[in-house]
Protein backbone atom coordinates (compact mmCIF):
# COMPACT_ATOMS: atom_id res chain seq x y z
CA UNK A 1 0.00 0.00 0.00
CA UNK A 2 2.06 3.00 -1.51
CA UNK A 3 0.04 5.71 -0.61
CA UNK A 4 -0.59 4.52 3.22
CA UNK A 5 0.00 7.27 5.81
CA UNK A 6 1.65 3.95 8.05
CA UNK A 7 2.73 0.91 7.90
CA UNK A 8 3.71 -1.46 10.04
CA UNK A 9 5.84 -4.56 8.84
CA UNK A 10 6.83 -7.80 9.86
CA UNK A 11 6.91 -6.32 13.82
CA UNK A 12 8.11 -8.60 16.30
CA UNK A 13 8.60 -8.15 20.06
CA UNK A 14 9.91 -9.92 22.60
CA UNK A 15 9.50 -10.04 26.85
CA UNK A 16 11.28 -12.37 28.89
CA UNK A 17 9.84 -15.65 28.88
CA UNK A 18 6.81 -14.46 26.18
CA UNK A 19 6.62 -13.20 22.49
CA UNK A 20 3.94 -10.60 22.17
CA UNK A 21 3.83 -9.91 18.69
CA UNK A 22 5.05 -12.30 15.67
CA UNK A 23 5.50 -10.63 12.22
CA UNK A 24 2.42 -8.02 12.77
CA UNK A 25 1.45 -6.00 10.25
CA UNK A 26 -0.79 -3.16 9.39
CA UNK A 27 -1.51 -0.29 7.46
CA UNK A 28 -3.33 3.27 7.70
CA UNK A 29 -4.23 5.45 5.15
CA UNK A 30 -4.64 8.92 5.25
CA UNK A 31 -8.68 9.89 7.02
CA UNK A 32 -9.19 6.27 7.81
CA UNK A 33 -10.07 4.81 11.10
CA UNK A 34 -8.91 1.62 11.87
CA UNK A 35 -9.92 -0.34 14.72
CA UNK A 36 -7.73 -2.64 16.46
CA UNK A 37 -9.39 -5.48 18.45
CA UNK A 38 -8.45 -8.60 19.99
CA UNK A 39 -8.68 -10.61 23.56
CA UNK A 40 -6.12 -9.33 26.45
CA UNK A 41 -2.71 -10.22 26.01
CA UNK A 42 -2.85 -10.54 22.31
CA UNK A 43 -1.05 -7.60 21.74
CA UNK A 44 -2.76 -4.72 20.58
CA UNK A 45 -1.12 -1.82 23.44
CA UNK A 46 2.61 -3.26 22.94
CA UNK A 47 2.28 -3.01 18.92
CA UNK A 48 1.18 0.74 19.63
CA UNK A 49 3.53 1.10 22.26
CA UNK A 50 6.61 0.05 19.68
CA UNK A 51 4.63 3.08 17.06
CA UNK A 52 4.37 5.49 20.06
CA UNK A 53 7.84 5.43 20.64
CA UNK A 54 7.91 3.72 24.62
CA UNK A 55 8.90 0.07 22.80
CA UNK A 56 11.06 -0.87 19.91
CA UNK A 57 10.69 -3.97 17.66
CA UNK A 58 12.87 -6.74 17.92
CA UNK A 59 12.25 -7.30 14.20
CA UNK A 60 10.53 -5.19 11.47
CA UNK A 61 9.72 -2.06 10.51
CA UNK A 62 8.15 1.29 10.32
CA UNK A 63 6.95 3.50 7.51
CA UNK A 64 5.68 6.87 7.70
CA UNK A 65 3.93 8.21 4.29
CA UNK A 66 6.15 5.77 2.24
CA UNK A 67 9.82 6.73 4.38
CA UNK A 68 11.19 4.25 6.72
CA UNK A 69 11.27 5.60 10.36
CA UNK A 70 12.82 4.90 13.36
CA UNK A 71 11.31 5.72 16.68
CA UNK A 72 13.33 5.53 20.03
CA UNK A 73 11.23 7.89 22.05
CA UNK A 74 7.95 9.31 22.60
CA UNK A 75 9.38 12.62 21.33
CA UNK A 76 10.35 11.11 17.70
CA UNK A 77 6.60 9.56 17.35
CA UNK A 78 5.62 13.20 18.35
CA UNK A 79 7.34 14.58 15.59
CA UNK A 80 6.59 12.22 13.10
CA UNK A 81 3.14 13.47 13.93
CA UNK A 82 1.48 10.75 15.94
CA UNK A 83 -0.45 11.35 18.48
CA UNK A 84 -1.04 8.84 21.87
CA UNK A 85 -4.06 8.67 24.02
CA UNK A 86 -3.57 5.79 27.20
CA UNK A 87 -5.86 3.80 28.68
CA UNK A 88 -4.48 5.04 31.83
CA UNK A 89 -4.83 8.47 32.25
CA UNK A 90 -1.77 10.72 31.89
CA UNK A 91 -2.35 13.71 33.46
CA UNK A 92 -0.88 15.74 36.73
CA UNK A 93 -3.74 16.32 38.82
CA UNK A 94 -1.65 19.42 40.47
CA UNK A 95 -1.58 21.42 37.16
CA UNK A 96 -4.50 23.09 35.29
CA UNK A 97 -6.29 21.86 32.55
CA UNK A 98 -4.24 23.98 30.07
CA UNK A 99 -0.82 23.10 31.98
CA UNK A 100 -1.65 19.05 30.93
CA UNK A 101 -3.01 20.29 27.11
CA UNK A 102 0.92 21.42 26.56
CA UNK A 103 2.73 19.40 28.97
CA UNK A 104 6.70 19.64 27.44
CA UNK A 105 5.62 21.64 24.96
CA UNK A 106 5.11 24.84 26.51
CA UNK A 107 5.49 27.85 23.81
CA UNK A 108 7.74 30.78 25.05
CA UNK A 109 8.19 34.10 24.83
CA UNK A 110 10.77 36.54 26.75
CA UNK A 111 14.30 35.27 25.64
CA UNK A 112 16.29 34.65 27.74
CA UNK A 113 14.71 34.43 30.54
CA UNK A 114 12.22 31.24 28.78
CA UNK A 115 8.91 32.62 30.10
CA UNK A 116 5.47 30.27 29.08
CA UNK A 117 2.87 32.11 27.13
CA UNK A 118 -0.17 31.65 29.44
CA UNK A 119 -2.34 33.15 27.28
CA UNK A 120 -1.52 31.33 24.42
CA UNK A 121 -2.06 27.74 25.88
CA UNK A 122 -5.48 29.25 27.45
CA UNK A 123 -6.54 30.13 24.27
CA UNK A 124 -5.73 27.43 22.67
CA UNK A 125 -6.76 24.87 24.88
CA UNK A 126 -9.88 26.43 25.24
CA UNK A 127 -9.71 26.08 21.02
CA UNK A 128 -9.75 22.14 21.87
CA UNK A 129 -11.74 21.77 24.86
CA UNK A 130 -14.64 23.63 22.77
CA UNK A 131 -14.16 21.00 19.57
CA UNK A 132 -14.64 18.42 22.43
CA UNK A 133 -17.92 19.89 24.01
CA UNK A 134 -16.21 19.70 26.89
CA UNK A 135 -17.93 22.58 29.16
CA UNK A 136 -15.03 24.06 31.57
CA UNK A 137 -12.33 26.60 31.79
CA UNK A 138 -8.38 25.88 30.92
CA UNK A 139 -7.66 27.27 34.16
CA UNK A 140 -9.18 24.41 36.13
CA UNK A 141 -7.09 22.92 38.18
CA UNK A 142 -6.98 19.35 36.96
CA UNK A 143 -7.96 17.35 40.66
CA UNK A 144 -11.49 18.99 40.31
CA UNK A 145 -12.50 17.34 37.20
CA UNK A 146 -13.83 13.56 37.48
CA UNK A 147 -12.64 10.92 35.83
CA UNK A 148 -14.53 11.46 32.35
CA UNK A 149 -13.56 14.74 32.17
CA UNK A 150 -9.96 14.26 32.97
CA UNK A 151 -9.90 11.64 29.89
CA UNK A 152 -11.56 14.19 27.85
CA UNK A 153 -8.41 16.34 28.57
CA UNK A 154 -5.74 13.51 27.56
CA UNK A 155 -7.82 14.01 23.98
CA UNK A 156 -7.94 17.46 23.96
CA UNK A 157 -4.04 17.13 24.38
CA UNK A 158 -3.20 15.26 21.52
CA UNK A 159 -5.48 17.20 19.18
CA UNK A 160 -3.03 19.58 20.10
CA UNK A 161 0.04 18.16 19.08
CA UNK A 162 -1.64 18.05 15.49
CA UNK A 163 -1.31 14.91 14.42
CA UNK A 164 -1.48 13.32 11.22
CA UNK A 165 -2.36 9.70 13.34
CA UNK A 166 -3.63 9.30 16.68
CA UNK A 167 -3.56 6.55 18.71
CA UNK A 168 -6.91 5.87 21.15
CA UNK A 169 -6.26 2.93 23.61
CA UNK A 170 -9.56 2.69 24.87
CA UNK A 171 -10.09 6.19 25.15
CA UNK A 172 -13.94 5.90 26.15
CA UNK A 173 -13.47 3.72 28.95
CA UNK A 174 -14.40 6.11 31.43
CA UNK A 175 -17.00 8.33 29.65
CA UNK A 176 -20.77 8.56 29.67
CA UNK A 177 -22.91 7.65 26.94
CA UNK A 178 -22.74 10.98 26.07
CA UNK A 179 -19.41 12.09 26.48
CA UNK A 180 -19.00 8.64 24.24
CA UNK A 181 -21.09 9.96 21.30
CA UNK A 182 -19.04 13.08 21.61
CA UNK A 183 -15.67 11.32 21.04
CA UNK A 184 -17.51 9.42 18.00
CA UNK A 185 -18.45 12.86 16.62
CA UNK A 186 -14.84 14.09 16.34
CA UNK A 187 -13.63 11.05 15.01
CA UNK A 188 -15.78 11.64 12.19
CA UNK A 189 -14.51 15.73 12.61
CA UNK A 190 -10.68 14.53 12.24
CA UNK A 191 -12.07 12.00 9.66
CA UNK A 192 -12.92 14.28 7.23
CA UNK A 193 -9.81 16.67 7.93
CA UNK A 194 -7.63 14.08 6.87
CA UNK A 195 -6.38 12.62 10.28
CA UNK A 196 -5.85 9.08 10.39
CA UNK A 197 -7.43 7.23 13.40
CA UNK A 198 -6.18 3.96 14.93
CA UNK A 199 -8.95 3.02 17.65
CA UNK A 200 -8.90 0.69 20.43
CA UNK A 201 -11.54 -0.77 22.34
CA UNK A 202 -13.24 -3.89 23.96
CA UNK A 203 -16.74 -1.99 22.92
CA UNK A 204 -17.80 -3.71 20.02
CA UNK A 205 -20.92 -1.56 19.31
CA UNK A 206 -18.63 1.75 18.98
CA UNK A 207 -16.39 -0.06 16.82
CA UNK A 208 -19.28 -0.75 14.93
CA UNK A 209 -20.29 3.13 14.98
CA UNK A 210 -16.79 4.40 13.79
CA UNK A 211 -14.52 2.30 12.20
CA UNK A 212 -13.74 2.08 8.49
CA UNK A 213 -11.57 -1.02 8.95
CA UNK A 214 -11.00 -3.36 11.91
CA UNK A 215 -7.73 -5.69 11.96
CA UNK A 216 -7.95 -8.60 14.46
CA UNK A 217 -4.74 -9.46 16.80
CA UNK A 218 -5.28 -12.83 18.66
CA UNK A 219 -1.74 -14.64 20.51
CA UNK A 220 0.40 -11.82 18.91
CA UNK A 221 -0.29 -12.38 15.33
CA UNK A 222 -2.83 -11.13 12.49
CA UNK A 223 -5.43 -12.75 12.85
CA UNK A 224 -7.21 -11.00 10.10
CA UNK A 225 -9.14 -8.14 9.19
CA UNK A 226 -12.83 -6.80 8.31
CA UNK A 227 -13.42 -4.32 5.52
CA UNK A 228 -16.52 -2.01 6.37
CA UNK A 229 -19.57 -3.91 5.12
CA UNK A 230 -18.26 -6.76 6.23
CA UNK A 231 -17.83 -5.25 10.36
CA UNK A 232 -20.88 -7.20 12.50
CA UNK A 233 -20.99 -8.10 16.36
CA UNK A 234 -20.16 -11.79 15.65
CA UNK A 235 -17.92 -11.58 12.83
CA UNK A 236 -15.78 -9.42 15.34
CA UNK A 237 -15.97 -12.31 18.23
CA UNK A 238 -15.18 -15.26 16.12
CA UNK A 239 -12.26 -13.27 14.18
CA UNK A 240 -10.49 -12.20 18.27
CA UNK A 241 -11.35 -15.18 19.96
CA UNK A 242 -11.01 -18.34 16.92
CA UNK A 243 -14.63 -19.77 17.92
CA UNK A 244 -18.59 -18.33 18.45
CA UNK A 245 -19.35 -17.12 21.97
CA UNK A 246 -22.83 -19.03 22.83
CA UNK A 247 -24.62 -18.21 25.85
CA UNK A 248 -21.86 -15.52 27.24
CA UNK A 249 -24.72 -14.33 29.96
CA UNK A 250 -26.14 -17.23 32.31
CA UNK A 251 -28.90 -16.87 34.33
CA UNK A 252 -29.39 -18.76 37.76
CA UNK A 253 -31.74 -21.24 39.10
CA UNK A 254 -33.14 -18.67 41.65
CA UNK A 255 -32.35 -16.93 44.15
CA UNK A 256 -32.23 -18.43 48.18
CA UNK A 257 -32.29 -17.02 51.29
CA UNK A 258 -34.05 -13.47 50.99
CA UNK A 259 -32.55 -10.74 52.80
CA UNK A 260 -29.47 -12.47 53.34
CA UNK A 261 -27.93 -9.29 53.23
CA UNK A 262 -29.40 -5.40 54.44
CA UNK A 263 -28.64 -2.30 54.17
CA UNK A 264 -30.59 0.17 55.52
CA UNK A 265 -30.49 3.98 55.64
CA UNK A 266 -26.93 4.36 54.46
CA UNK A 267 -25.60 7.66 53.32
CA UNK A 268 -22.43 8.80 52.01
CA UNK A 269 -20.13 11.78 52.57
CA UNK A 270 -20.96 12.15 48.64
CA UNK A 271 -24.35 12.47 48.77
CA UNK A 272 -25.00 13.08 52.84
CA UNK A 273 -29.13 13.89 51.99
CA UNK A 274 -29.89 10.97 50.30
CA UNK A 275 -30.31 6.99 51.82
CA UNK A 276 -29.51 3.83 50.15
CA UNK A 277 -31.62 0.81 51.28
CA UNK A 278 -31.71 -2.64 49.75
CA UNK A 279 -31.68 -6.29 51.01
CA UNK A 280 -29.76 -9.09 48.90
CA UNK A 281 -30.52 -12.82 49.08
CA UNK A 282 -27.70 -15.36 49.18
CA UNK A 283 -27.06 -16.94 45.86
CA UNK A 284 -28.26 -13.58 43.60
CA UNK A 285 -26.62 -10.84 41.52
CA UNK A 286 -27.78 -7.51 42.26
CA UNK A 287 -26.92 -5.55 39.11
CA UNK A 288 -26.54 -1.52 39.73
CA UNK A 289 -26.96 0.85 37.35
CA UNK A 290 -26.80 4.55 37.08
CA UNK A 291 -25.23 7.94 35.60
CA UNK A 292 -21.63 8.93 35.94
CA UNK A 293 -21.95 10.96 39.93
CA UNK A 294 -24.62 8.89 40.82
CA UNK A 295 -23.34 7.63 43.75
CA UNK A 296 -23.17 4.19 43.08
CA UNK A 297 -19.26 3.74 43.53
CA UNK A 298 -19.49 5.53 47.08
CA UNK A 299 -21.86 2.88 47.94
CA UNK A 300 -19.29 0.12 47.45
CA UNK A 301 -16.86 2.15 48.87
CA UNK A 302 -18.86 2.85 52.25
CA UNK A 303 -19.70 -0.83 52.38
CA UNK A 304 -16.66 -2.10 52.28
CA UNK A 305 -15.43 0.07 54.57
CA UNK A 306 -12.88 2.32 52.66
CA UNK A 307 -15.16 5.62 53.42
CA UNK A 308 -17.01 4.96 56.40
CA UNK A 309 -20.88 5.73 55.95
CA UNK A 310 -22.47 9.36 58.18
CA UNK A 311 -25.33 6.82 58.77
CA UNK A 312 -27.29 3.41 58.18
CA UNK A 313 -26.17 -0.44 59.36
CA UNK A 314 -25.94 -3.22 57.47
CA UNK A 315 -26.68 -6.86 58.24
CA UNK A 316 -25.51 -10.45 56.88
CA UNK A 317 -27.35 -13.30 57.88
CA UNK A 318 -29.60 -11.46 60.41
CA UNK A 319 -27.07 -10.30 62.15
CA UNK A 320 -25.71 -6.83 62.56
CA UNK A 321 -22.33 -5.81 61.76
CA UNK A 322 -19.96 -2.68 62.22
CA UNK A 323 -18.22 -1.87 59.51
CA UNK A 324 -15.87 1.21 60.34
CA UNK A 325 -12.86 0.43 57.95
CA UNK A 326 -12.05 -2.40 55.46
CA UNK A 327 -10.53 -5.16 58.01
CA UNK A 328 -13.97 -4.86 59.23
CA UNK A 329 -15.27 -5.97 55.57
CA UNK A 330 -12.90 -8.58 55.12
CA UNK A 331 -13.42 -10.37 58.40
CA UNK A 332 -17.14 -10.57 57.71
CA UNK A 333 -16.46 -12.29 54.53
CA UNK A 334 -17.01 -9.13 52.27
CA UNK A 335 -14.99 -8.08 49.60
CA UNK A 336 -14.53 -5.57 47.13
CA UNK A 337 -13.39 -5.44 43.54
CA UNK A 338 -12.82 -1.60 42.80
CA UNK A 339 -13.41 0.53 39.64
CA UNK A 340 -9.56 1.48 39.49
CA UNK A 341 -7.88 -2.38 39.82
CA UNK A 342 -4.76 -0.69 39.42
CA UNK A 343 -4.58 1.82 42.24
CA UNK A 344 -6.83 0.38 44.32
CA UNK A 345 -6.98 -3.45 43.55
CA UNK A 346 -3.52 -4.55 43.21
CA UNK A 347 0.47 -3.60 43.98
CA UNK A 348 1.59 -3.36 40.59
CA UNK A 349 5.31 -3.59 41.25
CA UNK A 350 4.86 -6.93 43.29
CA UNK A 351 4.49 -10.58 41.77
CA UNK A 352 1.36 -12.31 41.02
CA UNK A 353 1.53 -14.65 43.81
CA UNK A 354 2.20 -11.49 46.24
CA UNK A 355 -0.76 -9.68 45.42
CA UNK A 356 -3.09 -12.79 45.15
CA UNK A 357 -2.00 -13.94 48.96
CA UNK A 358 -1.71 -10.89 49.95
CA UNK A 359 -5.39 -9.78 52.38
CA UNK A 360 -4.87 -13.52 54.15
CA UNK A 361 -1.00 -13.52 54.40
CA UNK A 362 -1.92 -14.93 58.06
CA UNK A 363 -3.41 -17.73 56.60
CA UNK A 364 0.11 -18.66 55.20
CA UNK A 365 2.18 -17.90 57.80
CA UNK A 366 3.60 -19.51 60.88
CA UNK A 367 4.74 -17.61 63.72
CA UNK A 368 5.52 -14.30 61.59
CA UNK A 369 7.11 -16.25 58.76
CA UNK A 370 5.19 -17.50 55.92
CA UNK A 371 4.63 -20.65 54.31
CA UNK A 372 5.74 -20.47 51.28
CA UNK A 373 5.10 -23.59 49.36
CA UNK A 374 1.39 -23.17 51.00
CA UNK A 375 1.19 -19.45 49.53
CA UNK A 376 2.78 -20.72 46.25
CA UNK A 377 0.34 -23.24 45.83
CA UNK A 378 -2.73 -21.25 46.39
CA UNK A 379 -1.27 -18.96 44.07
CA UNK A 380 -0.67 -21.56 41.14
CA UNK A 381 -4.46 -22.65 42.24
CA UNK A 382 -5.91 -19.52 41.82
CA UNK A 383 -4.04 -18.84 38.57
CA UNK A 384 -4.87 -22.28 36.95
CA UNK A 385 -8.45 -21.83 37.83
CA UNK A 386 -9.06 -18.35 36.13
CA UNK A 387 -6.72 -18.98 33.14
CA UNK A 388 -4.58 -15.57 34.23
CA UNK A 389 -2.46 -15.09 31.15
CA UNK A 390 1.52 -15.44 33.01
CA UNK A 391 4.36 -16.35 32.53
CA UNK A 392 4.77 -17.08 36.11
CA UNK A 393 3.45 -16.17 39.89
CA UNK A 394 6.49 -14.69 40.26
CA UNK A 395 5.71 -12.34 37.85
CA UNK A 396 5.24 -8.66 37.90
CA UNK A 397 1.55 -7.67 37.84
CA UNK A 398 3.02 -4.60 35.98
CA UNK A 399 3.58 -6.56 32.99
CA UNK A 400 0.30 -7.86 32.63
CA UNK A 401 -2.75 -6.86 30.55
CA UNK A 402 -5.35 -5.03 31.83
CA UNK A 403 -7.81 -8.17 31.80
CA UNK A 404 -5.25 -10.57 33.41
CA UNK A 405 -4.51 -7.90 36.52
CA UNK A 406 -8.46 -7.93 37.01
CA UNK A 407 -8.08 -11.44 37.15
CA UNK A 408 -5.79 -11.27 39.66
CA UNK A 409 -8.11 -9.20 42.14
CA UNK A 410 -10.52 -11.65 41.81
CA UNK A 411 -8.09 -14.35 42.43
CA UNK A 412 -6.94 -12.90 45.62
CA UNK A 413 -10.69 -12.46 47.02
CA UNK A 414 -11.40 -15.69 45.73
CA UNK A 415 -8.23 -17.27 47.67
CA UNK A 416 -10.72 -16.55 50.89
CA UNK A 417 -13.73 -17.27 51.77
CA UNK A 418 -16.32 -14.57 50.07
CA UNK A 419 -20.11 -14.04 51.61
CA UNK A 420 -20.63 -11.15 49.51
CA UNK A 421 -18.49 -10.02 46.65
CA UNK A 422 -18.88 -6.42 45.16
CA UNK A 423 -17.88 -5.86 41.31
CA UNK A 424 -17.38 -2.35 40.81
CA UNK A 425 -17.19 -2.45 36.73
CA UNK A 426 -15.91 -5.70 36.91
CA UNK A 427 -15.35 -6.46 32.89
CA UNK A 428 -14.04 -2.73 32.07
CA UNK A 429 -11.00 -2.78 29.97
CA UNK A 430 -11.87 -6.54 29.30
CA UNK A 431 -12.06 -8.22 26.07
CA UNK A 432 -15.09 -9.67 25.55
CA UNK A 433 -13.88 -13.74 25.83
CA UNK A 434 -13.03 -12.58 29.54
CA UNK A 435 -16.02 -11.23 29.63
CA UNK A 436 -17.89 -14.61 29.53
CA UNK A 437 -15.35 -15.75 31.81
CA UNK A 438 -15.80 -13.46 34.59
CA UNK A 439 -19.96 -13.31 33.96
CA UNK A 440 -19.78 -17.35 34.18
CA UNK A 441 -17.70 -17.29 37.41
CA UNK A 442 -19.88 -14.50 38.55
CA UNK A 443 -22.56 -17.60 38.40
CA UNK A 444 -20.73 -20.21 39.75
CA UNK A 445 -20.34 -17.85 43.01
CA UNK A 446 -23.84 -17.01 43.24
CA UNK A 447 -25.22 -20.61 42.60
CA UNK A 448 -22.78 -21.41 45.53
CA UNK A 449 -24.16 -19.15 48.13
CA UNK A 450 -22.44 -15.71 47.43
CA UNK A 451 -24.07 -12.42 47.53
CA UNK A 452 -23.38 -10.56 44.59
CA UNK A 453 -23.50 -6.52 43.85
CA UNK A 454 -22.45 -5.70 39.90
CA UNK A 455 -22.12 -2.20 39.50
CA UNK A 456 -21.72 -1.70 36.15
CA UNK A 457 -22.46 1.24 33.27
CA UNK A 458 -22.69 -0.82 30.16
CA UNK A 459 -26.36 -1.20 29.71
CA UNK A 460 -26.17 -4.51 28.12
CA UNK A 461 -24.10 -6.23 30.76
CA UNK A 462 -26.05 -5.15 33.91
CA UNK A 463 -29.59 -6.20 31.61
CA UNK A 464 -27.46 -9.50 30.88
CA UNK A 465 -25.93 -10.39 34.14
CA UNK A 466 -28.12 -9.00 36.69
CA UNK A 467 -31.33 -11.38 38.51
CA UNK A 468 -32.77 -7.62 39.82
CA UNK A 469 -31.45 -4.16 39.34
CA UNK A 470 -31.43 -1.42 41.33
CA UNK A 471 -30.74 1.90 39.28
CA UNK A 472 -29.28 5.08 40.85
CA UNK A 473 -29.90 8.72 40.42
CA UNK A 474 -28.01 11.10 43.13
CA UNK A 475 -27.27 9.21 45.86
CA UNK A 476 -30.44 7.43 45.60
CA UNK A 477 -32.05 4.19 44.65
CA UNK A 478 -35.08 5.75 41.85
CA UNK A 479 -36.15 1.68 41.31
CA UNK A 480 -35.57 -1.86 41.63
CA UNK A 481 -36.42 -3.73 38.47
CA UNK A 482 -37.17 -7.55 38.12
CA UNK A 483 -35.85 -9.40 35.47
CA UNK A 484 -38.98 -9.23 33.66
CA UNK A 485 -38.81 -5.54 33.85
CA UNK A 486 -35.73 -5.05 32.24
CA UNK A 487 -35.46 -2.71 29.33
CA UNK A 488 -32.87 0.24 28.67
CA UNK A 489 -35.53 2.59 28.48
CA UNK A 490 -36.61 1.71 31.96
CA UNK A 491 -33.23 1.79 33.03
CA UNK A 492 -32.87 5.25 31.75
CA UNK A 493 -36.42 6.86 32.72
CA UNK A 494 -34.60 5.87 36.45
CA UNK A 495 -31.38 7.15 36.29
CA UNK A 496 -32.61 10.45 35.27
CA UNK A 497 -34.83 10.40 38.28
CA UNK A 498 -38.01 9.96 36.33
CA UNK A 499 -40.70 7.59 36.88
CA UNK A 500 -39.46 4.04 34.73
CA UNK A 501 -41.82 3.93 31.58
CA UNK A 502 -44.44 1.47 31.29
Amino acid sequence: MTDALLELRSITKRFPGVTALQSVSLAVNPGEVVALIGENGAGKSTLMKILGGVHQADEGSIHIAGRQVTIRSVADAIKLGIGFIHQELNVLDNLDVAANCFLGREPLWGWPLRLINRPRIYSESETYLRRLGLNVSPRTPLRELSLAQQQMVEIAKALSQNARLIIMDEPSSCLTVTETDRLLETIRDLRQQGVSIIYISHRLNEVQQCADRVVVLRDGQNAGSLARGEISHQSMIKMMVGRDLKDMYVHGSGAKRPDYFQVQGLRTRAHPRHEISFSLACGEILGFAGLVGAGRSEMAQAIFGVDAPLAGTIALDGKPLTIRCANDAIRAGIYLVPEDRRRAGLVTEMTVRENVTLPGLSRWAAFGLIRRREENEVAVRQVESLRVKTPSVEARVLNLSGGNQQKVVLAKWLALTPRVLVFDEPTRGIDVGAKAEIYRLMRDLAERGVAIIMISSEMEEVIGVSDRIAVMHEGAITGVLDRTEFSEERIMSLAVGKAPVA
